[in-house]
C-alpha cells in the first residue's frame, strides 16, 4: 500500500468532512465487505480519496450518484463491475464486489467466470447485454455499435448511458486501487 491510512483523529477539515459523508454512505450502501479498519480508517478506494479531498470528493460525489440513484437492475450492474474490476486486475474491487454478488446469490461458477474475463453461459438478457457493454469498453475503442443498440434496446437510454458511466467510474476505481496498490483486508 502506498499511502498510509488515515486514522480519524488524524483529518485535516477537508478530510473530516469528506470522511463522514463517506462513512455514513459506506455504511448504507457498500456494508457486505470490510471497509474500515479497527481504528476507524477508510479502506479501499475511500482511504486514497481521503488524501486528495478535492479529488477524492469529486469523485465520491461520482460514485454517490452512481450507487445511490442507480436504475440498471443489481445483477446487471454486478455483471459489469466485475468484468471491469477484472479487466484491471484490481484486486479490492473483485474482492469487494464478489462479497456484494455473493450476498446477492450469484453463484460461484459465474463468479469465478466473471472474475476470469469469461462471459458465463447462464446471463439473461441484461446481464449479458452488461458483460458485453463492459467487456467491449475496457478493451478500449469505441463501443461497438451492436453492443451500444442492445444495451439501449434493452436498458432504454439512460440505462445505457448509466451503464457506460458506470463501466467509467469503475475503471477509475481500478486505477486508483491498482495506483496505490490498495491491499485486500485480511481475513479474519
Amino acid at each position: 500500500m502506498r499511502l498510509p491510512l488515515l486514522a480519524p483523529d488524524s483529518l485535516g477539515d477537508a478530510q473530516k468532512l469528506l470522511y463522514a459523508d463517506m462513512k455514513q454512505g459506506i455504511a448504507s450502501n457498500f456494508n457486505a465487505f470490510r471497509t474500515v479498519s479497527e481504528d476507524g480508517a477508510l479502506m479501499g478506494p475511500w482511504n486514497p480519496w481521503l488524501h486528495e479531498p478535492r479529488i477524492g470528493g469529486a469523485i465520491w460525489e461520482l460514485t454517490k450518484a452512481m450507487s445511490m440513484e442507480a436504475t440498471l437492475p443489481d445483477p446487471a450492474r454486478q455483471v459489469a463491475i466485475l468484468v471491469t474490476g477484472a479487466r484491471f486486475n484490481a484486486a479490492y474491487e473483485i474482492y469487494a464486489h464478489v462479497a456484494i454478488a455473493e450476498r446477492e446469490g450469484m453463484m460461484a461458477p459465474r463468479i469465478s467466470a466473471l472474475c476470469a474475463g469469461v462471459k458465463p453461459d447462464d446471463l439473461d438478457e441484461q446481464e449479458s447485454a452488461a458483460f458485453d457493454v463492459a467487456f467491449a469498453l475496457t478493451r478500449g475503442g469505441v463501443l461497438p455499435e451492436p453492443c451500444y443498440r442492445r444495451a439501449v434496446a434493452i436498458f432504454g437510454q439512460h440505462g445505457a448511458n448509466e451503464l457506460i458511466y458506470l463501466v467509467g467510474l469503475y475503471c477509475l476505481v481500478s486505477m486508483t486501487l491498482n495506483g496505490f496498490d490498495v491491499p485486500v483486508p485480511e481475513a479474519e
